[in-house]
């Protein structure tokens, strides 16, 4: 019997219980049109992806630990092996930040889902 990893389910989007069914409605966090699009329910074991109204506003605090996660070490390996100024730090992380923002959208909902819910251990096959 094993469960699935939450560290492959956060970032593979799958099912936080049973690893097998997809979180989001479509694989790419870049399709804007339904980027943000989540199934309802885990195509594979039944699972309810939304227990409730309101229930990701505390994915809110997860996407804001991640960016300030990502500026610290784009802040260090910018400074550090670029030895650029601070403007030009604050020139090119906006762009960045804009292109991962489906990304880490999409992330903190994975994350902050697996913190609720536990892994089912499977039978191996």
């Amino acid at each position: 019997m094993s469960a699935p990893n939450r560290l492959y389910t956060v970032l593979f989007n799958k099912c936080p219980r049973c690893g097998v069914g997809d979180f989001f409605i479509t694989k790419s966090a870049y399709n804007l049109k339904n980027f943000d699009k989540m199934n309802r329910q885990c195509t594979h074991c039944g699972e309810n992806l939304v227990p409730e109204p309101g229930f990701y506003q505390g994915a809110l605090y997860m996407s804001y630990a991640f960016y300030v996660i990502f500026m610290l070490v784009y802040f260090l390996v910018f400074v550090h092996f670029f030895e650029a100024y601070l403007d030009y730090f604050l020139i090119s992380i906006i762009p960045v930040l804009i292109i991962l923002t489906p990304y880490f959208y999409r992330l903190a909902r994975r994350s902050w889902l697996a913190l609720f819910i536990a892994p089912e251990a499977r039978a191996e096959q």
